[in-house]
């Protein structure tokens, strides 16, 4: 009894915390674009407003072949398309590296996560034989490739001739 009158009293004074000024911003749907040296605040209008720090639109999951085609293949941004799966090991090393560089890029480039075990059509169309496998996908067409780990100088270098 005593423990949920205090997980009340501590779900309440949560609640109805406000949080800093300019430090957080509601989340809506233009909170959820970023762009360099964005600094939104916002005041709640209700007690149960939800705050958010902003999210990077640079990378994203690819959910099926109509989505690859749309985000991908039409894009008029060069793309780095990041075959991975959630068991692969050296993957889960090499996409947080990626990420990072392709964040650096500000927007020049974006970068596509593709799960080889949930689109393995995607995987076959693209020759896909081990992951992890990077692609650069400039105009719709393949331009250059990569499997494996490949350390930050190395990634920027790929990027660059990407982008050109």
């Amino acid at each position: 009894m005593a423990q949920r009158f205090l997980l009340r009293r501590f779900l309440a004074s949560v609640i109805s915390r406000k949080p800093p000024q300019g430090r957080w911003a509601p989340l809506t749907s233009r909170a959820l674009q970023c762009s360099p040296g964005d600094t939104r605040t916002g005041t709640p209008n209700q007690a149960r407003s939800i705050y958010t720090t902003r999210v990077c639109t640079t990378t994203f999951n690819i959910q099926d072949g109509p989505d690859f085609q749309d985000r991908v293949v039409n894009s008029e941004t060069p793309v780095v398309v990041d075959f991975h799966a959630q068991w692969c090991g050296p993957c889960k090393i090499l996409g947080p590296r990626l990420e990072k560089v392709v964040a650096k890029q500000h927007g020049k480039v974006v970068m596509a996560k593709v799960d080889i075990d949930d689109h393995t059509d995607l995987a076959l169309e693209y020759e896909v034989s081990a992951v992890p496998t990077v692609l650069a996908i400039k105009n719709g067409d393949v331009v250059d490739k990569f499997v494996g780990i490949k350390d930050e100088d190395q990634l920027e270098a790929f990027l660059k001739k990407l982008i050109g």
